[in-house]
């Protein structure tokens, strides 16, 4: 019995799934990490980055 081949469509798709998860996940490492700076940063420099 002959296999076949992954079409093209469905290996794009699985790219794109991947992109899309690996780019999730990445907002989301950035965000917390942004969010966890800005909580540590000095009351000093929260009130200057206001104004």
């Amino acid at each position: 019995m002959k296999q076949r081949k992954p079409d093209l469509l469905w290996i794009l798709a699985f790219i794109f799934g991947l992109g899309v998860v690996t780019t999730g996940y990445a907002q989301g490492f950035w965000e917390r990490k942004l969010d966890a700076a800005y909580q540590q940063a000095p009351a000093e420099l929260v009130q200057q980055a206001r104004r």
